[in-house]
């Protein structure tokens, strides 16, 4: 359970109320990229407020009201996806730091020099980073910005992005869910059946895999079909 000194405020206004937690920093960051976390390491206090510096806690009727449930879980996850989490100039700093060692990291494990077949080094790509002043996004997963990163770094170093090929077939009752999170990839191609599930190929980036899997499963429970393709 983090600290209440070290807690920030996620807020969202919604049905005219406002509804706030106090959250752990990183974690809520996980949360709005989709990573599921217990509510224990999650909240500093169990509890949603209209007022979260007075203590002012929201009515239950109201919550229940506007969320539609009184799962707190659900209710966490839907104020830090689609609201504001509060962070400090140095907890920013930070986890735009954090953010860009997962993308040196990620490209060094994952691009290759196509002339020499062999992977760049992280500190390669941290100066062809700087040299061409790529913009990273501390509050956007990898995959939505590892493509125009390596784009923007190929006139700098000869870089080639090891990719797979995807096809899944997801139920109807999570084609919704599932939709979102593949067309973060490059699509080939999609079709919705007559039962309501989708069929879908796409390509990604290798080293994207385990975690595009951990996601589906997360939300299908398994009920998934998986299939590399060639």
């Amino acid at each position: 359970m983090v600290k209440m000194e070290d807690a920030v405020i996620a807020r969202i206004e919604k049905g005219g109320h406002t509804f706030e937690l106090l959250v752990d920093p990183h974690l809520a960051m996980e949360v709005k990229h989709g990573k599921e976390i217990e509510l224990a390491s999650l909240l500093a206090i169990e509890r949603v407020f209209k007022d979260a510096r007075k203590g002012d806690e929201q009515g239950k009727e109201t919550i229940q009201k506007v969320f539609l449930t009184a799962d707190l879980k659900e209710i966490a996850k839907k104020i830090i996806q689609n609201g504001e989490v509060q962070l400090t100039t140095e907890q920013r700093r930070m986890l735009l730091e954090k953010k860009k060692s997962e993308i040196f990291d990620f490209i060094s494990r994952n691009a290759i020099n196509p002339q020499t077949k062999t992977p760049h080094p992280p500190q390669r790509i941290q100066n062809a980073m700087e040299q061409a002043k790529v913009h990273v996004d501390a509050f956007k997963s990898t995959e939505e910005q590892i493509e125009d990163i390596v784009k923007a770094l190929r006139p700098i170093i000869p870089i080639s992005l090891e990719k797979i090929d995807f096809a899944v077939k997801i139920p109807a009752e999570h084609a919704g869910k599932c939709s979102s999170i593949i067309h973060k990839f490059e699509m080939k191609r999609e079709q919705w059946l007559n039962d309501g599930s989708l069929a879908a190929e796409f390509q990604l980036p290798a080293g994207l895999k385990q975690d595009l899997l951990n996601k589906l499963n997360s939300v299908t429970h398994g009920d998934i079909t998986v299939k590399i393709v060639g």
